[in-house]
């Protein structure tokens, strides 16, 4: 794909992301326009603005920084895999962060500071019972996704038997999370930038890593590289994003399928354009699916991972029948 066209395409996504921003900042139960916004973000106390400060603009940004944090775990954790099928919620990465949140603030609810880092935890035991279990003197892509499938049904059903043992009710931390981005704090906007915002970085210096894996094994390692020691950086990186992601606005599924199936038929299956659109891609689609929540059915308001579940797999389905057969060029 030529440069020129790139380019392109990344500045209309751009300016796509931030007309959205826009649109979200001022769309909602408090209609606003800009100058006022503005005014009383800068110039005079407005109650109004101070409300939509506090509550509206947080879920803006921990949407933007966990659309883009599950996007790119999908896409390193397919790399890693080598199956475009894979994605953390499919093969039981974010069930596993959501299981290992759930029993923390069940036992430990003052310390939901620390849930990230039981949520990375949990994620990464996951994938490491996924490898040893699909383990038999190599690793065989299918066999990793259905192991990884099965483990993810299995934990979904302890968490929903730990919450038929509280009697189907969920604490109030806990309901705030689950795959959900309303009511979210500053605080939560601090913890997801110091997770998802380093280690998005971090990614964009695993580009040529990740297209390396995409060789046969015995053709990387004659190229020099340590196979088995990138795939664990690479999905080590991935499941940080993924947990951290997952610990802040609890489970959301499909998006880190669609969006990386997406980016290869916008922009090609180089990394070297397709984790950073993906990125930007990502935080189109959780910010876009939380707004429609938001507006669709106000008063109520419909949850981002229900929205991304109905539209994202029509808006799927017909991107491959648009473009499939470009789809990996």
């Amino acid at each position: 794909m030529k440069k020129s066209k790139i380019i392109s395409i990344y500045i209309i996504s751009i300016l796509i992301l931030i007309g959205l921003i826009l649109f979200s900042m001022r769309t909602g139960s408090i209609e606003m326009s800009f100058s006022k916004l503005i005014h009383g973000l800068f110039i005079e106390y407005d109650s109004d603005v101070s409300a939509i400060y506090d509550l509206r603009f947080p879920r803006i940004i921990i949407s933007v920084l966990a659309g883009a944090a599950l996007a790119t775990s999908g896409v390193l954790l397919q790399a890693v895999m080598q199956n475009p099928l894979t994605d953390p919620g499919i093969i039981g990465i974010s069930s596993a962060a959501s299981l290992t949140q759930n029993l923390l603030l069940i036992i430990f609810p003052s310390l939901y500071a620390f849930s990230p880092a039981f949520s990375v935890l949990g994620g990464l035991l996951a994938y490491l019972l996924i490898y040893s279990l699909a383990w038999n003197g190599g690793s065989n892509p299918i066999k990793l996704i259905l192991v990884g499938v099965a483990l993810n049904m299995t934990i979904m059903g302890i968490n929903e038997a730990i919450k038929s043992m509280m009697g189907g009710n969920l604490t109030n931390v806990q309901s705030i999370i689950e795959g959900n981005v309303a009511q979210k704090t500053w605080g939560d906007v601090k913890i997801m930038a110091i997770y998802g915002i380093l280690f998005l970085v971090i990614s964009l210096f695993t580009i040529r890593t990740a297209n390396l894996l995409q060789l046969e094994d015995s053709t990387a390692k004659s190229l020099g590289v340590n196979v088995n020691r990138d795939r664990f950086i690479l999905a080590l990186i991935a499941i940080i994003l993924a947990s951290s992601s997952t610990a802040i606005i609890g489970v959301i599924g499909f998006l880190g399928l669609v969006v990386p199936h997406i980016g290869r038929i916008i922009v090609g299956s180089n990394h070297k354009n397709l984790i950073p659109f993906s990125m930007i891609l990502g935080a189109i689609t959780l910010l876009l699916s939380d707004t429609l929540g938001r507006v669709i059915a106000y008063p109520y308001e419909i949850k981002p991972s229900v929205v991304m579940t109905v539209v994202g797999g029509i808006f799927f389905i017909t991107l491959l029948k648009v473009g499939g057969k470009n789809y990996g060029n």
